[in-house]
C-alpha cells in the first residue's frame, strides 16, 4: 500500500536514515554499550535545551512525564494554565493523581499571558503551575519567556513546561528561562517514531521530589536523575529510540539549531500565506501563531473562507497527503497542517501543490 504523507500535528514523517538508526542491533540497557551511547548524546542533548543539567530519557509519552511531573511536583495546589485540548486534559490529569487543581481558563485560539499567571500565583495558594508552550489542538504558542521570567517573583512554585511540539523547532534555554521541568515527546518536532520522552528537571524540582512521599517509582525524578549520573535508565528503555535519537541529534547539529529555528518559522510563515492566499482566516490569535503546525479557521472565526473538511482531506490524501480534521471541539470548524520535524522547502511546496490542485475541485 502505497505511504500517505503525514502533515498532521504529530506523528510526522520520520526519515529512512533515522528508521535505519532504530534498527541497530540492541544493547543490553544495563551495559557498557548503553552507558556509552547515552554519555555521547548527553552533551548534544544539553545543547539542546540549553542546559548544564542532566537530560533525562523516558519510556512513554510526554503523558507520562507530564502525570509524573505533578505526582513529584505538586503538594498544595497546582495552577493548570488552559488555552486548548491538553492544557485543558493537564487539569484532569492533576485531578486523578488526587492534587488539588485550579483553572485559568481561556478561550481556545488565545495565549496564555503573564499577567494572568501573576495574578493567579499572587494569592499564594499554588506551589507549581502547568503551561503548554504550543498548544497543538489550537495552533497557540504562548509567550514563554514572559511567563517563565515570574519564576523570579515566585521562586518556590513549580514551573512545569510542556514543548512537546515546540522542542528543537525553537529555541528554548532551560537554565536561561529558570523553569523547573521541561518536557517532549519523539514523535513532533524531532520527528522519531513516538514512544519516548525527553525532559529536564531544575535542582529545585528535585529538591521538591524528595519532600513527596506518594511519588511512584515509574516517573520518579529522582530515580531518573540517579540513573542519568551513571548514564542509565530508571527502567528498561526503548532502545532503538536512543539509536535513532543519537542519530537525530547527528542531523540537527549538522542542520545547525538556528538554521533549524529559522526554517520552521519560515515554514510556519508559508504555510499561513497558503492560507490567506485561498481566503482562510488563521484561528490563533494574531502574534500567537505556532511555528511548528498552523491552524486555519473555516468558520472558527468571523469572516474568511469555509470549505467542507472531509471533502478537503479526501482530495489532499488522493494526492500523498495527510493533513488533520480539526481537533476536539474545533474539528471541522479548523484544519491544522504540520511544517514540523523534517519537513523543508521544497516537501512542503509539495503540500501546497497537492492543496491548491484541490481547492479547485471544492
Amino acid at each position: 500500500m502505497a505511504h500517505v504523507k503525514l502533515h498532521i500535528p504529530g506523528p510526522v514523517e520520520v526519515s529512512e536514515k533515522t528508521f535505519q538508526a532504530f534498527r541497530t542491533p540492541m544493547v543490553g540497557h544495563r551495559g557498557q554499550g548503553f552507558k556509552d551511547l547515552y554519555a555521547r548524546i548527553q552533551p548534544q542533548l544539553q545543547a539542546l535545551l540549553y542546559t548544564q543539567r542532566l537530560v533525562y530519557l523516558s519510556t512513554s509519552s510526554a503523558w507520562g512525564v507530564m502525570e509524573g511531573a505533578i505526582r513529584n511536583l505538586v503538594a498544595k495546589k497546582v495552577l493548570c494554565c488552559m488555552n486548548g485540548a491538553f492544557s485543558d486534559k493537564w487539569f484532569d490529569v492533576a485531578q486523578r493523581c488526587g492534587k488539588a487543581a485550579e483553572a485559568l481558563q481561556n478561550p481556545w485560539g488565545s495565549p496564555i499571558r503573564a499577567e494572568q499567571v501573576d495574578a493567579r500565583l499572587a494569592t499564594g495558594q499554588f506551589d507549581a503551575l502547568t503551561l503548554i508552550h504550543n498548544e497543538t489542538s489550537t495552533g497557540v504558542m504562548s509567550p514563554l519567556p514572559e511567563i517563565a521570567a515570574l519564576k523570579q517573583k515566585y521562586p518556590d512554585v513549580m514551573f512545569i513546561v510542556d514543548s512537546v511540539s515546540s522542542m528543537t523547532a525553537i529555541r528554548l534555554p532551560f537554565d536561561e528561562l529558570g523553569i523547573d521541568v521541561l518536557l517532549a515527546g519523539t514523535q513532533k518536532a524531532l520527528a522519531l517514531p513516538p514512544g519516548t520522552a525527553l525532559f529536564v528537571c531544575s535542582p529545585a524540582a528535585l529538591a521538591r521530589a524528595a519532600q513527596q512521599k506518594d511519588r511512584g517509582y515509574y516517573f520518579d525524578f529522582l530515580e531518573f536523575q540517579k540513573n542519568a549520573e551513571q548514564n542509565m535508565t530508571p527502567s528498561t528503555p526503548s532502545i532503538g529510540h536512543v539509536f535513532a535519537l543519537a542519530s537525530k541529534l547527528e542531523d540537527i547539529f549538522a542542520e545547525g539549531l538556528e538554521a533549524r529555528f529559522a526554517r520552521h518559522l519560515r515554514l510556519a510563515q508559508r504555510t499561513r500565506q497558503w492560507a490567506r492566499n485561498h481566503g482562510f482566516n488563521l484561528f490563533p490569535e494574531p502574534g500567537f501563531e505556532s511555528v511548528t503546525l498552523t491552524c486555519v479557521s473555516n468558520g472558527a472565526r468571523p469572516g474568511g473562507r469555509v470549505v467542507d473538511v472531509p471533502r478537503l482531506q479526501k482530495l489532499v490524501k488522493d494526492q500523498g497527503f495527510l493533513i488533520d480534521g480539526g481537533y476536539g471541539k474545533i474539528k471541522g470548524a479548523t484544519f491544522r497542517i504540520s511544517n514540523m520535524g523534517d519537513e523543508t522547502d521544497a516537501t512542503m511546496q509539495s503540500l501546497y501543490d497537492a492543496l491548491d490542485n484541490a481547492m479547485k475541485q471544492l
